[in-house]
């Protein structure tokens, strides 16, 4: 009977359920787009490009492994990706080659080539000789033969507007060259560019002697793949011959998809960050859809107090009652969920494609469209729109029949004792929650946990919210009775309706204080980093970007300076931690760099040595084992420690020993010290290696942190999104169910004109109640997260132009929320009277 009731109360109130269900729609798009990025990352595959036509790809181990005792007899091995690309020994091909399974090898080698026009990154050279793993063939021109000369792909040769006959100039690690065109490919790279030199040109320009990047297997019968890998399974790691310091890395052999994270090392660590991104803002998306879900449930049932106690005083058990609710609920929540998770769909391709501009992830990388995210963001969405009604209609059913009447026309003094309990164990959560935040030092660890904070510190406010309301109302009292009809009314009213004002006022914190956690966390972190480079580059310029060992040496060469620092900044693991890397030339560092050493001796800094930052549980003369971005193992003594690491990063490494182990040893700035040296005199060195110059030293520090402002503004952006449609929903539940005190107001005399004052003062109290809330509840986040990030060297970096626009564009939701259903209330209430 009950559910036949809830049918027709859809049926005959569908504007009353019409809040409830944008919001669950909401939700389950959101959840479902997340869902997409995560299944995206645990599922999807890189398709090879320059691979594609290699049935069979050798290359080096792409993971770093590590074997943990758990205890009991039991051992768990776990794997990281390294930065870079991992090398193989040439004499593998040979001993690949000779099974009798296998028809031809093709070899690879890999080294960065800049182009004038073309892509800043993936733009790689190559040897001819490895076209077949491609299946490149010659639209125009001929093979490259000589030292100067060069195939192109066709994607690269339009994007570049080069041709056969064309001379260029191109930027590779060892120095500028000046190269012709000779070829152009009939096929087209679209996630890299593609320059073939020939073979022994290349091999000297990889600088990487008696080592291959790649082996393209091309089988002459079916067991090829099996063959291949028996024989990489009986090469013991480090027996082939190497050169230098390079270790022979594990070789594995890689058919299909999994052909496409050998040609492109970082995909590994990009599924990592799909899966990491995905979880984490479906986590938070969850959590603030719970919230609002849960204010707009409450916010539905308080405006059919009413017909809920008609119900209650002709019999109808609280059982009963709550039965009809659920069952509204779940109607609502499917109907919503279902459409929901099939917007949520293109939502996540939308997500994928962003990120892809970003060159957050490689363009080859598909999205996954799962039918799993949608399935779990429809359900989560029910789910959560049931238990939401079930918790809002606690109350309204639990009261005796005979008082139904009587409660639903006296709102109640204050919240239940159970609600207050919860309230205050919330807000006591909040506050361990936050000051935790003080002992976490890495953006992994803190960063979910400052969202969390504040949804914590928001869904104390949501259960407190009416007692909150009352006493934000106490302190506005007497300016509101300045007005002496629209403030006076606004008044009166918002202390009889203290329920109605903590449902608006709580999405209207949400926004503030999320909009403010994501702005100024990482203004916070990139202030902070950028007042130690700032403290700690004491250089006369900086030149760059990418900048060859020519350049360096030109630099080198102009009268008067006196020292050149290269600076390459990559990543390596020790043991299955990330550690962020500047390498840097040791001589005279001082004269450029100064890293607030606390204990050892920078000048001490060698091969074999480092300098690392402190906090992270380093000791002088402690020796650490590396593994570096190519799989290469290394160890280092710890001859300094410093305070400026979030600057300049967790470990400072000779330059030599790690630019021989990067995928692109092109330095990131070259820092100048000397004396007379003119910006025109190092211009004029340069004028021979285009795209580098003398750089602004602001523009130089912030160019790297803007990819990672970028990604936490779409991502975490979203959610704002997502509150602001809430926002706007909640008001406009809230106006239109106060058509009969609008149309009462008419009729006793007032004005419209006092009508909208009165709203507008509610609506200027809302404002003020929230943002006052909101950035209480943000800044006491991030004053912990900023102490702990930045082990107290720095506060909350808040640019002001940013602050304005989250205040004044929550004051301009508001009132859009508020004036828009006020003119249809007032117009309906109007034609009634």
């Amino acid at each position: 009977m009950m559910f036949s009731f809830a049918v027709a109360t859809l049926r005959h109130r569908k504007a009353g359920f019409a809040g409830a269900f944008v919001a669950l729609f909401c939700a389950a798009a959101l959840v479902c787009g997340c869902g997409t990025l995560l299944a995206t990352g645990l599922l999807g595959g890189v398709r090879p490009e320059r691979y594609a036509a290699a049935p069979i790809v050798v290359a080096g181990d792409q993971d770093v492994h590590q074997v943990q005792n758990k205890g009991k007899g039991k051992v768990k091995e776990k794997a990281k990706p390294i930065a870079g690309r991992a090398w193989v020994p040439a004499a593998l091909a040979d001993r690949i080659a000779a099974l009798p399974s296998v028809r031809s090898v093709s070899t690879e080698v890999t080294f960065p080539v800049l182009l004038p026009g073309g892509p800043t990154a993936n733009s790689w050279g190559h040897g001819w000789e490895s076209a077949p793993l491609a299946g490149l063939t010659l639209a125009s021109g001929t093979a490259p033969s000589a030292a100067d000369e060069v195939v192109l792909d066709a994607g690269t040769a339009a994007r570049t507007h080069l041709a056969v006959g064309s001379t260029v100039r191109a930027r590779t690690a060892g120095g500028t060259l000046t190269v012709r065109v000779v070829g152009v490919t009939a096929q087209v790279f679209d996630a890299q560019a593609g320059v073939f030199f020939a073979p022994e040109r290349a091999r000297q320009l990889a600088g990487h002697d008696g080592l291959f990047s790649a082996i393209g297997v091309f089988p002459a019968a079916p067991s090829a793949a099996a063959d291949v890998a028996a024989l990489l399974r009986s090469t013991p790691a480090g027996t082939a011959a190497a050169t230098g310091t390079q270790a022979a890395p594990v070789a594995l052999a890689r058919t299909g998809d999994d052909r496409g994270p050998v040609e492109f090392p970082d995909a590994a660590n990009a599924q990592v960050r799909l899966v990491s991104m995905g979880g984490v803002l479906g986590g938070t998306s969850l959590l603030v859809a719970l919230l609002v879900v849960v204010g707009t449930f409450g916010l539905s049932i308080q405006q059919r107090q009413r017909e809920i106690a008609v119900l209650r005083a002709v019999a109808a058990t609280g059982r009963q009652v709550r039965k009809m609710i659920g069952g509204e609920a779940l109607a609502v929540g499917l109907a919503a969920g279902v459409l929901g998770a099939a917007a949520g769909l293109p939502l996540g391709s939308w997500l994928r494609d962003r990120f892809v501009a970003l060159d957050v992830i490689p363009a080859n990388l598909p999205v996954v469209l799962s039918p799993f995210p949608a399935i779990a963001a429809a359900g989560a969405t029910l789910l959560a729109g049931w238990g939401a009604a079930r918790i809002s209609a606690r109350r309204a059913t639990a009261i005796k029949p005979v008082e139904a009447l009587g409660e639903a026309e006296i709102k109640p003094p204050r919240p239940g004792w159970a609600r207050i309990v919860l309230g205050v164990v919330a807000a006591a959560g909040s506050v361990v929650l936050t000051a935790v935040l003080t002992v976490l030092h890495s953006d992994q660890a803190s960063t979910p946990a400052c969202f969390v904070a504040v949804l914590l510190w928001c869904t104390a406010l949501s259960l407190l919210g009416p007692l909150v309301a009352r006493a934000g109302v106490a302190v506005l009292g007497l300016p509101l009775r300045a007005s002496r009809v629209g403030g006076y009314l606004a008044a009166h009213n918002l202390r009889a309706a203290a329920h109605r004002l903590a449902s608006v006022v709580t999405p209207l914190t949400l926004l503030v204080a999320m909009a403010c956690t994501i702005l100024f966390t990482q203004t916070t972190v990139d202030g902070a980093a950028g007042a130690q480079r700032d403290r700690g580059s004491v250089a006369d310029f900086v030149v760059g970007p990418r900048v060859p060992a020519s350049a360096a040496a030109s630099v080198a060469a102009v009268p008067g300076v006196r020292t050149v620092t290269r600076v390459l900044h990559t990543q390596v693991r020790d043991g299955l931690t990330r550690r962020s890397v500047q390498a840097v030339t040791p001589e005279r560092l001082t004269d450029t760099l100064d890293l607030a050493v606390t204990a050892g001796d920078l000048g001490a800094l060698a091969d074999g040595t480092a300098a690392a930052a402190d906090g992270l549980g380093y000791r002088l003369g402690q020796r650490v084992r590396l593994t570096l971005a190519d799989g290469t193992p290394a160890e280092v003594t710890v001859v300094a420690l410093y305070a400026r690491g979030l600057g300049f990063g967790d470990l400072t490494l000779a330059h030599g020993p790690v630019a021989a182990h990067v995928d692109v040893p092109l330095d990131d700035n070259l820092l100048v010290r000397g004396e007379g040296v003119s910006r025109e005199a190092l211009a004029s060195a340069l004028r021979a290696e285009p795209g580098i110059g003398v750089l602004d030293r602001a523009a130089a520090q912030s160019a790297g942190n803007r990819v990672s402002a970028q990604i936490g503004y779409v991502t975490l952006g979203l959610i704002i999104a997502f509150v602001a449609i809430a926002v706007l929903n909640t008001l406009a539940m809230s106006i239109t169910d106060r058509r009969q005190e609008f149309t009462a107001l008419r009729l006793i005399g007032t004005t419209r004109r006092q009508v909208r004052r009165m709203l507008g003062w509610e609506t200027a109290a809302s404002v003020v109640i929230a943002t006052v809330l909101g950035l209480g509840i943000a800044f006491a986040v991030l004053t912990t997260y900023a102490q702990g990030i930045t082990r107290g060297t720095a506060g909350v970096a808040v640019p002001v132009g940013q602050l304005v626009i989250v205040v004044a564009g929550a004051a301009t939701l508001a009132a859009v929320g508020t004036w828009l259903p006020a003119r249809v209330a007032l117009r309906a209430g109007e034609r009634a009277a």
